[in-house]
């Protein structure tokens, strides 16, 4: 590589390592940052690596906090970027949220909750695999889970019941279900496309490069399922 040539790209690196230095991920409480992590180490290593120290948790739906930290932070350097995620909660799918902080952006939830991407069957049957009977597992999820597939009934599911502890399949496991363990047991071809589009915004924001999805982590054969 000649001297202008390696000039260029030590300037565009500096650039790069700028933007995910001055990079956050706001999002609404602790169970959120987890399963983000989690399904994170599925996608992309690096990104993941990425967001171990750059999550705020906001204590709630509550996007003003996520404008105070980011200005705090970084005022009006043209370089700060964030993301706030935020639960669609009973909101309307046209209800929007603006941040008026230039880089800091906005990202709503389609379905309910997070936790509304969680509701696939396949991977709540790993993670509760050694320790409810298989017939029994199945009547449950039949019972209370929305197929995977049936996006209207996903989206209007409260997800965060379901998978509770006090919900009936929570009562009915004896307490061993956990949203977490379920995001642990999802395989990449369980992410829905709300989930990726997520994480290539994160990406964006975080000024990490493309090559940051390229080797993304397997833990099933490739299949292919409707959406």
């Amino acid at each position: 590589m000649s001297g202008p040539d390696r000039s260029q790209a030590s300037t565009q690196g500096s650039v790069t390592s700028a933007a995910q230095a001055n990079f956050f991920l706001y999002v609404e409480g602790a169970r959120d940052a987890a399963i983000l992590r989690i399904w994170a180490r599925r996608i992309s290593r690096q990104l993941a690596r990425r967001l171990e120290s750059r999550v705020v948790i906001l204590g709630g739906r509550r996007p003003a906090r996520a404008q105070e930290h980011f200005r705090a932070k970084w005022g009006e350097d043209p370089q700060g970027r964030g993301l706030v995620v935020l639960d669609r909660d009973h909101h309307g799918s046209s209800d929007t949220v603006s941040c008026f902080e230039p880089g800091l952006e906005v990202f709503i939830w389609k379905r309910r909750h997070i936790e509304s991407y969680l509701l696939v069957p396949d991977a709540i049957r790993r993670s509760l695999a050694r320790v409810v009977e298989p017939r029994l597992l199945d009547r449950l999820i039949e019972g209370h889970v929305p197929a995977s597939e049936d996006e209207a009934a996903c989206r209007t599911a409260n997800a965060k019941e379901i998978l509770g502890a006090k919900g009936e399949l929570g009562r009915s496991t004896g307490g061993r279900l956990s949203p977490a363990g379920v995001a642990r047991c999802m395989w990449l071809e369980d992410f829905h496309p709300d989930i990726l589009a997520l994480y290539e915004r994160i990406r964006c924001a975080a000024g990490l490069p493309e090559t940051a999805f390229a080797n993304r982590v397997r833990l099933s054969p490739p299949v292919s399922r409707p959406r």
